[in-house]
């Protein structure tokens, strides 16, 4: 696996399967090409039953980074991706780190804020996460236990919107195109946020998320700039 600094080292589960109907993540991806390619020379059988073999064509794929990758990985720290910023190196015409202007100072000119009860939420991993891989319901990160289906807010918006910590409430994005997305059963943590923010776990929180909301160029979904209303009880 690779860690949030660029590190990949081995892991191995411990836990059995929740189900013998559950499936690996490369046993789907297989399980989709030979569904959907007419003929392919890449053995996905194999490849989906021993991931060593994954490994070895990253490994030819991108030898400069990924050499040795079956070995490699499983010593002690693993190894680091070369990120050539952290070297200060950078890769940029100048030779020099570039900044750029952005356009606009307003955050989302896509969906900007339109009302007094509106806040910006934005999503978050917990450090037992990879990617929408969940290991633990657990986030030492910050301090939360036992669930997931947690909203971190400051607690002046807590005042300021009549609620209390540990009510249960949903979220209502705000979107222009007037199409009705919404999560329920957060519950209330008070947290150290920017008021006017609200924080919620990826990905959780990813049916707030309009397709047509991403950055200009990645196309990445932004997940960090989601307009939203907190709809209680008494007003669903």
């Amino acid at each position: 696996m690779e860690d949030s600094t660029g590190c990949m080292h081995g892991s191995r589960g411990v836990a059995l399967p929740a189900s013998d109907r559950l499936l690996s993540e490369p046993a789907i991806v297989a399980g989709i090409a030979k569904a959907t390619l007419d003929s392919s020379s890449v053995d996905w059988d194999a490849w989906s039953n021993d991931y060593a073999l994954i490994r070895d064509a990253i490994a030819e794929t991108y030898p400069d980074i990924f050499h040795d990758f079956n070995a490699r990985m499983w010593t002690p720290g693993g190894f680091h991706r070369p990120l050539p910023a952290r070297e200060r190196e950078w890769k940029t015409k100048s030779g020099k780190a570039e900044f750029m202007v952005p356009q606009t100072l307003h955050e989302d000119p896509d969906m900007p804020e339109r009302g007094p009860d509106e806040l910006r939420l934005f999503t978050v991993r917990s450090d037992s996460q990879f990617n929408t891989t969940i290991y633990t319901l657990d986030d030492r990160f910050r301090g939360v236990r036992g669930s997931r289906m947690v909203l971190l807010m400051n607690e002046r918006d807590i005042e300021r919107h009549g609620l209390s910590v540990d009510a249960e409430v949903s979220l209502e994005a705000v979107s222009p195109d007037g199409k009705k997305r919404q999560v329920d059963g957060f519950r209330i943590i008070a947290f150290d946020l920017p008021a006017g923010c609200v924080a919620g776990y990826y990905p959780e929180c990813n049916p707030l998320i309009p397709l047509s909301h991403h950055a200009k160029e990645s196309k990445v979904p932004a997940a960090k700039a989601i307009p939203v209303r907190i709809v209680t009880a008494q007003t669903l």
